[in-house]
């Protein structure tokens, strides 16, 4: 009934997930930022973004 009317949880992270893809794929500079893991909307990576690098440090 709800999904009817609404946009359910996992049709919404399908569609996130679907977007990030799309600008992967077009290798876009947001799309490589999603790749390497790092932030996307210019904040600075030397000092913070501690939880962004946590695959990349390891």
């Amino acid at each position: 009934m709800i999904g009817q009317d609404h946009v359910v949880h996992w049709e919404l992270k399908r569609g996130e997930r679907a977007d990030i893809e799309r600008l992967i794929s077009i290798s876009c500079y947001r799309g490589i930022r999603h790749q390497d893991g790092f932030p996307l909307r210019g904040q600075r990576i030397n000092t913070n973004a501690r939880t962004c690098r946590k695959k990349i440090r390891k």
